[in-house]
Parts: structure tokens; sequence; C-alpha cells
């Protein structure tokens, strides 16, 4: 399993698995709404999943942007960090 892994990007495979841990949480989700077989149940877990999203593209893209950090210049990463505020804006507006 080591030699799967030796070739990829640290950084690559902890925001992978980042993302990976998101679609568990959505599958458990999914499973946990059909088990409960009630709307207002279900809207309850569906809103506790609209923190999970958020949080996880919140912290794959800073991990993202703290390797990159010595790569771009100061001003693309304010865009950048602009980028995803407004991203984080038109979700909760």
């Amino acid at each position: 399993m080591k030699k799967l892994f030796a070739n990829v990007d640290q950084v690559v495979l902890s925001m992978a698995g980042l993302r990976l841990f998101s679609g568990l949480i959505e599958i458990t989700a999914a499973i946990v709404i059909f088990m409960l077989n009630d709307v207002k149940k279900a809207i309850i877990v569906n809103s506790m999943l609209a923190v999970v999203g958020p949080v996880i593209f919140i912290s794959t893209m800073m991990i993202g942007l703290i390797s990159l950090a010595d790569e771009i210049s100061f001003s693309k990463l304010i865009f950048i960090l602009i980028g995803v505020g407004f991203i984080l804006y038109g979700i909760y507006k």
C-alpha cells in the first residue's frame, strides 16, 4: 500500500482524504435518512450536512493554498481568498 501512494504528493493525498471523508459522511447521512423514514428528521440530518460541506471546502482550499503560498504572489493569494469568500457568501445568502 505504501508503494501505491509513494509518488503522490502528501498535500494532494490529504486533500483527497478530506474529500473521501466528506463523501463517507454524505453516504452515512443518506443511510440514516432512509432508516429514520421521517421527513422532519430527514430535514434535520440534511441541515447538519449544510455545515459539513463548507467546512470540508474551506479545509481543502486552505491545505492547497498553504502548500502553494511560496509559489503564488501575495496579490493572487488575496484574489483567491476573495473568490472563496464570494463562494461562501453565495452559499449562505
